[in-house]
């Protein structure tokens, strides 16, 4: 089937710099990106992702790390593990 159809979307600036820098890593164009989130949406018959609203848990920790507060940095994984007891 010919790719005839056409999306045009208004996006921050910002937003479109930094998804194409990592959609070259992973090889792939902002149009081949499109259509295979396009066609995970018709296999899933909706998003290929769940869509919740945060809870209030959740907002208050997002504006606590956003500050910068309450931060627990580790040297690398081997140091968040043990910090996690994992």
């Amino acid at each position: 089937m010919a790719k005839t159809a056409m999306i045009m979307a208004r996006i921050e600036p910002d937003l479109k710099t930094d998804a194409e820098k990592i959609l070259k890593k992973l090889g792939l164009s902002t149009t081949e990106a499109i259509n295979l989130f396009l066609s995970q949406i018709r296999l899933h018959k909706g998003l290929p992702f769940e869509v919740k609203i945060p809870n209030k848990t959740t907002l208050e920790t997002f504006k606590k790390t956003d500050a910068g507060k309450e931060l627990i940095k580790c040297k690398d994984a081997d140091d968040m593990f043990r910090r996690l007891k994992i």
